[in-house]
């Protein structure tokens, strides 16, 4: 699944995580049949490292600093932590995907439209049934997942001129299977936030000048020369930190990474004691300066519940409308700084990792990740690229100014294609890449 994780904060109340995920990629189709892919692959990790769902911490790993900074310098590596964890974030990948083609899937056959394959993944098959003609199986590569269609499979025993095939079927109802996937995840998105908002809550986040210092790590810099997790750092060779966490916390990092091995001095607080210490960072293997720390903005949150179900409909709004404009304006920012952005495209395995993270730290967080991912998926599959469903969209657009002429079916099938096979290389590269930033893989190498 292609994500991208890097936004603003629209919400006052919510900090926000995540933006700009998907990118469907299929079972590569043969010629005989006529799929709607789905692949979930990718993700850019500014959204997801720049925000942290209430309770989760933004991950200012001052070590190992192999992706390039986030405006809140998060996620330096990806560590899966607990098992139970990662199966909550597999789970909620896994149900996102399935409320994909389930639009596909059920706007064709409301319409009596004929399918004839539901499947989650791609590749070979783990596990299968059929059921009323239809194929539902698992597959091996938790890339995404695609519904098929028996347009021009011989051996499905249905006329070529049947007018139940999807491609014999008029534009408008064509236009209507292909757009169900992205109607159905804003649909769930705005579900997730609505369940949240009248069952848990909706966090109020309240912000305090300083950087926070949730955690650090034995033998550092920063353990050596007195730091403790806790502390809070209210100033750094006497620039003051203000309560504008993202920018407290890259000056803080900016300031370590550009003295290796020379005293940086540090306003620290601790409970209701304000002292100063220096610490050395030591020199990594850049060349640049590290502490060991793991940095978040010092803020508090508490919750709000609605009272009533006309102000629950209206946080739910106000947030979803919010999740959005980040998901968009994450995309716009991807697209004019691609050179700045493409290396924090992220794949499956990281979106797991995230949403491990996520889980752990605060169960809670795990509906504005479910939303979040929700939404990226629905836009991204709004592009107008090969293997999407926008690009399928743009075939029939292109179909209907050519006034219902198609495209010759080996052009068709050629675009689509060439398209599958670009995204599922992407898909394996994303994963080998990701898999390698693993904390514990980077421990091992």
């Amino acid at each position: 699944m292609l994500l991208s994780i890097s936004s603003s904060p629209i919400s006052h109340r919510i900090p926000h995580f995540l933006s700009t995920f998907n990118n469907p990629t299929s079972n590569f189709p043969p010629k005989s049949k006529t799929h709607l892919p789905k692949s979930h692959l990718s993700t850019n990790l500014s959204t997801l490292s720049n925000h942290s769902f209430y309770g989760t911490k933004n991950r200012a790993l001052l070590r190992n600093k192999r992706y390039p900074h986030y405006r809140t310098q998060a996620l330096a590596g990806f560590d899966f932590g607990s098992f139970e964890s990662v199966l909550e974030a597999s789970a909620v990948l896994t149900a996102i995907i399935v409320v994909h083609e389930t639009g596909h899937f059920l706007a064709a056959s409301l319409q009596g439209i004929h399918v004839s394959k539901f499947a989650i993944g791609f590749g070979p098959i783990l596990a299968k049934f059929n059921s009323n003609n239809v194929e539902y199986s698992l597959r091996a590569f938790p890339l995404g997942g695609f519904v098929g269609f028996p347009d021009n499979d011989p051996d499905s025993g249905i006329p070529l001129d049947d007018k139940n095939l999807l491609k014999n079927r008029p534009i408008l109802d064509r236009v209507i299977v292909v757009s169900a996937g992205i109607v159905a995840n804003v649909i769930f998105a705005y579900a997730i936030i609505f369940t949240q908002v009248v069952s848990v809550g909706l966090p109020v986040q309240e912000s305090f000048p300083g950087v926070l210092v949730p955690d650090v790590k034995s033998f550092s810099a920063a353990s050596r020369d007195g730091l403790l997790p806790g502390d809070v750092i209210l100033a750094v060779d006497g620039t003051e930190l203000s309560n504008s966490g993202s920018d407290s916390v890259s000056k803080v990092v900016d300031v370590v990474k550009r003295n290796p091995d020379h005293n940086v001095l540090l306003r620290i607080q601790r409970g209701k004691e304000s002292f100063e210490i220096r610490i050395t960072p030591d020199k990594s293997f850049d060349g640049t300066g590290k502490i060991g720390v793991q940095l978040s903005p010092n803020v508090r949150f508490s919750k709000v519940r609605p009272k009533n179900i006309p102000e629950a409909l209206s946080f739910a709004g106000r947030e979803f409308f919010g999740l959005s404009y980040n998901v968009l304006d994450s995309l716009k920012q991807t697209f004019l700084n691609f050179s700045q952005t493409a290396s924090k495209v992220a794949g499956p395995v990281a979106i797991i990792a995230v949403g491990a993270e996520v889980a752990r730290s605060n169960a809670d967080g795990l509906y504005q990740f479910a939303a979040l991912l929700n939404l990226n998926l629905a836009v991204i599959n709004l592009l107008p690229l090969p293997a999407l469903d926008g690009g399928t969209l743009a075939l029939i657009l292109l179909e209907a100014v050519r006034g219902g002429r198609k495209l010759p079916l080996e052009v068709e099938q050629g675009i689509m294609s060439s398209g599958i096979m670009l995204v599922l290389f992407l898909g394996l590269f994303l994963i080998v890449k990701d898999t390698l930033n693993l904390d514990f893989i980077k421990e091992m190498l």
